[in-house]
């Protein structure tokens, strides 16, 4: 880093490096009311010190300023669909955990949280296995993705739906793993900001369903990797 970007990161950030050998989830950096510079000195200090480094809700005006001036020994990654922004060092080797987490979206509007989630679970090493569009107007669409995720036995689910939030419960009683469901600010009027979402989800009859805030695909899918690693780890140990 150049002594200018230091000066930047030191008067307005501590960085916290071992959080992900601490807790199992890694310090990601929230874009969102950061400026450009804010965020290319977090994510050149994170990746500069642990490999890699993810920052989520990156706009895409404000991912194109950090590209441009992102040093050229390092590779990028932006999603602009789930706006998550994925900075690595050229010897960074990404380690598959063997976890393994499935994530449903209601609706194409849902996307964004979604691949948001997707983006966070792999980078914390997990496979992903990925279905949207198959929220509760068309149920049937929700078999195959089902009997997918039952065959290849992913440990949790993460399950993103705006308008009345249904989706969560209804695969939530067709499963026997943890389901995290997502509410998302998408809607018409009264409880269209998420609120409706976020109630039937918290209302729901099916016990094993955990929610998450409004919009957050990075709490869900860093959740849901938890899980999911954890699980990995303990298949590891009775093989050994």
């Amino acid at each position: 880093m150049k002594p200018e970007q230091i000066h930047i990161l030191e008067s307005f950030a501590r960085l916290d490096i071992e959080r992900a050998k601490r807790t199992g989830i890694p310090e990601a950096v929230f874009a969102e009311g950061k400026s450009p510079q804010q965020v290319l000195a977090l994510l050149l200090s994170l990746s500069e010190k642990a490999g890699y480094a993810l920052a989520t809700r990156v706009q895409s005006m404000v991912a194109a300023q950090v590209m441009d001036e992102i040093p050229k020994d390092r590779k990028t990654s932006y999603n602009q669909t789930g706006r998550t922004l994925l900075v690595t060092r050229p010897d960074y080797e990404p380690k598959s955990t063997g976890g393994k987490i499935a994530i449903l979206a209601a609706g194409t509007s849902d996307l964004p949280v979604a691949e948001e989630a997707r983006v966070t679970a792999e980078v914390m090493g997990c496979e992903v296995l990925a279905y949207y569009d198959v929220g509760v107007a068309g149920i049937h669409r929700l078999v195959q993705p089902i009997e997918e995720i039952l065959k290849k036995e992913a440990a949790a689910i993460v399950v993103v739906a705006g308008m009345e939030g249904a989706l969560p419960s209804v695969v939530r009683g067709l499963v026997p793993m943890p389901v995290i469901g997502v509410p998302t600010s998408i809607g018409y009027g009264y409880g269209g900001r998420g609120e409706a979402a976020l109630m039937s989800m918290l209302q729901s009859c099916a016990p094993g369903l955990t929610v998450v805030n409004i919009d957050n695909g990075f709490g869900a899918g860093a959740t849901a990797a938890l899980v999911a690693n954890r699980v990995a780890q303990a298949i590891s140990r009775s093989q050994h």
